[in-house]
């Protein structure tokens, strides 16, 4: 039995008395992507119209008479062949018009997916105080057509199921739980898609939230020149003010660049002291340099925390070398120079390549060799021009 959509049709353009009938069946109808579909318009007799006089329109186009059926003589069905996705999430628009291209019914036609099932799953605590989770649409991630994805939550053995209800996070398929989460209990977290052709559900997750946190950037971030070394920089930052009640042993990491360059170097070996040393910098170069934090074993968790973001960029330039703006009038001792500086460019070379990095051992010998060579250099410079 067809079913009849009452409309009142008073847009311009359209009949306009609110006594006509006029519906499609099946009204609003999601198909999946490939599927032919066939629908029905009827009209009441009181409109005097004769169904073959009818024709029907997709998002504006004309479809072909040939696709028709004159079912009776109110009702013509069109059957529109294999379809591709919706253009827009809103649906496609199927619209049935008497002769001339008066609008009789409209319906939105939803031709797309069903969801797959999220993928990725994973969640972080931002000192310990909130909760958020992010994952990734299954298989392509395109469905076509609208599609609801729903965090859910719950404690792993007793407790009750609920939804996540921020999503304004500004970064997609992502929710922000903001409080209220227990410590020392696991939970169970799970995403749910749906949309008109059907439900997928990801994989349970199982985690404490003293497993999954991280915290803001380290804060005071200071880089200074170390005395007149042309070739290192200091770094100072302060521990997370956040975790400052808690008992957790901290990771660093430092990253620098040039300051004309786009590359970062990292430096993994800072461990948890909040000081480090850079050596083998260019002379009189300004670099930029960044620190981020992971809060190892808070409250006694066996499991590594997560990476904060990095500290905002802090700026500062090596010393120039003097060796680039003095001068030397001893070619002499400038020879003998350049046989010292060969002959202990191997051994000098290995120290350079361990004093990356805080190493405490390597910079103090770095820091010897580098002191007695300015001021052997200053030394030759005082005499070179003592003889003119």
């Amino acid at each position: 039995m067809i079913t009849l959509l009452f409309l009142i049709l008073t847009a311009p353009g359209v009949l306009s008395s609110s006594t006509q009938l006029a519906g499609i069946y099946p009204q609003d109808p999601a198909v999946q992507i490939g599927t032919s579909l066939t629908a029905t318009c009827s009209v009441s007799s009181e409109l005097g119209l004769h169904a073959s006089s009818l024709f029907w329109t997709l998002n504006g186009k004309r479809l072909p008479s040939s696709s028709y059926t004159v079912l009776s003589a109110t009702a013509l069905r069109v059957t529109i062949p294999p379809l591709p996705g919706s253009r827009q999430r809103s649906g496609d628009n199927l619209v049935c018009h008497n002769s001339g291209g008066h609008v009789l019914a409209g319906t939105c036609l939803y031709v797309g997916m069903p969801p797959v099932k999220p993928i990725n799953l994973t969640c972080w605590s931002r000192n310990t105080k909130d909760l958020t989770c992010q994952w990734a649409p299954g298989g392509q991630g395109e469905t076509f057509i609208r599609t609801k994805y729903t965090l859910k939550y719950k404690l792993r053995w007793y407790g009750q199921e609920k939804e996540c209800e921020d999503y304004n996070t500004g970064q997609p398929c992502t929710c922000y739980i903001p409080s209220e989460l227990a410590l020392f209990t696991p939970y169970e977290i799970w995403v749910e898609a749906s949309n008109q052709l059907g439900t997928a559900v990801s994989d349970v997750i199982y985690l404490d939230i003293l497993d999954v946190v991280t915290t803001d950037p380290p804060a005071n971030v200071h880089v200074s020149r170390v005395g007149d070394l042309e070739d290192q920089l200091s770094v100072r930052w302060g521990t997370p003010p956040a975790l400052k009640d808690f008992l957790f042993q901290a990771k660093y990491q430092i990253r620098y660049r040039l300051e004309d360059s786009v590359e970062w170097k990292v430096v993994d070996d800072v461990g948890n002291q909040t000081s480090c040393r850079l050596a083998g910098l260019r002379p009189g170069t300004v670099y930029f340099v960044q620190v981020r934090c992971n809060p190892v074993g808070i409250l006694g968790s066996r499991k590594a925390g997560i990476w904060s973001d990095w500290s905002h960029p802090t700026a500062a330039s090596t010393p120039l070398s003097e060796r680039l703006t003095g001068g030397s009038c001893d070619s002499k001792s400038g020879q003998q120079n350049s046989t010292l500086r060969r002959d202990l460019k191997q051994f000098f070379g290995w120290v350079r390549k361990h004093a990356y990095g805080c190493s405490s051992m390597s910079i103090k010998l770095y820091d010897q060799w580098r002191v007695w060579l300015q001021k052997s250099h200053k030394t030759r410079n005082q005499v070179g021009f003592s003889r003119r």
